[in-house]
């Protein structure tokens, strides 16, 4: 069975950190490029970030510079370290394959506001 299980969300104030994790469950984390996204009040889903199994990051322009993906091999968890966070950032984060593959978690809330 397929467990992706996210953490680390929360309200921080603009120009704040957070450092999102996800543990993968019931697959070959190793074998599959993985990717967070996101989606805020009103709009579509949207990929963040993106670790492919030869380990290139790509990123989107939105989060350029700011976010970093990661991934721990030996743990199957996946990371997004954000930085100089900004409203705009506000969503529910999401990490699932990349093309997206499975039935995803609930997600974890970032809130960014002063």
């Amino acid at each position: 069975q397929v467990q992706l299980v996210e953490s680390g969300g929360g309200l921080v104030q603009p120009g704040g950190s957070l450092r999102l994790s996800c543990v993968v469950s019931g697959f070959i984390f190793s074998a599959n490029s993985m990717a967070w996204y996101r989606q805020a009040p009103g709009k579509e889903e949207e990929w963040v970030a993106i670790s492919d199994t030869a380990g290139a990051e790509y990123y989107a322009d939105s989060v350029k510079g700011r976010f970093t993906i990661s991934r721990d091999i030996a743990t199957a968890t996946v990371y997004l370290q954000m930085t100089r966070l900004k409203p705009e950032d506000t969503a529910v984060y999401y990490c699932n394959t990349y093309p997206r593959g499975y039935a995803g978690g609930p997600g974890t809330q970032v809130t960014v506001s002063s």
